[in-house]
């Protein structure tokens, strides 16, 4: 199973590509500390063959009305037969990890549903912050991220482009893939 070095297989699954945007991030950071990453994008084919031989295997979805994208939540019910939960990691990207204390199951609300509902106890699940646009969404995505907003206190302006990704963040939760791959070894 494991290699000389180690590896982490990526899988995705984005609405308005921020979510690539960070798994990209993730494998540029990981690969500057050793550990080989490859990036699949769940939404580019009906079926995916899971790297089962990867050392992790991270799952990161994006939500969308309070659940994580559909191709995210079938390839984790087929993940799931395939390996086990210890080599399993989840990022959940979403605008409420833009508040302190909100990058763990424990304080992200939509991450630890996620878990919940699945029953999943993966080896490391965190939240990101993701990318508000409103101007890049339709009408009604935009109106129920609006609404979403209103009751979580964040912007609401139609105009408003933000990203709350925090990169240094990005940068620490590579470190930490990365600690967890090689203690593997």
């Amino acid at each position: 199973m494991t290699s000389e070095r180690p590896r982490i297989a990526i899988y995705f699954a984005s609405r308005d590509g921020q979510t690539r945007k960070i798994v990209e991030r993730l494998a540029e950071h990981l690969d500057r500390r050793g550990v080989g990453a490859t990036v699949t994008d769940l939404a580019a084919s009906v079926s995916t063959v899971i790297d089962a031989e990867a050392d992790l295997v991270l799952l990161a979805s994006a939500i969308r009305y309070g659940f994580h994208l559909p191709p995210a939540r079938r390839f984790l019910a087929q993940l799931r037969t395939e390996v086990p939960e210890t080599r399993i990691a989840v990022v959940s990207v979403n605008l409420t990890a833009r508040k302190p204390g909100r990058q763990t199951a424990e304080g992200n609300v939509y991450l630890r549903n996620w878990l919940k509902r699945t029953g999943l106890r993966p080896a490391l699940a965190a939240a990101v912050a993701g990318r508000l646009d409103y101007p890049a969404y339709r009408w009604f995505d935009r109106t129920m991220i609006q609404a979403i907003m209103t009751l979580t206190g964040g912007p609401t302006d139609p105009t408003t482009v933000v990203e709350y990704t925090d990169w240094a963040e990005v940068e620490a939760l590579s470190e930490e893939l990365a600690k967890l791959v090689k203690a593997r070894l």
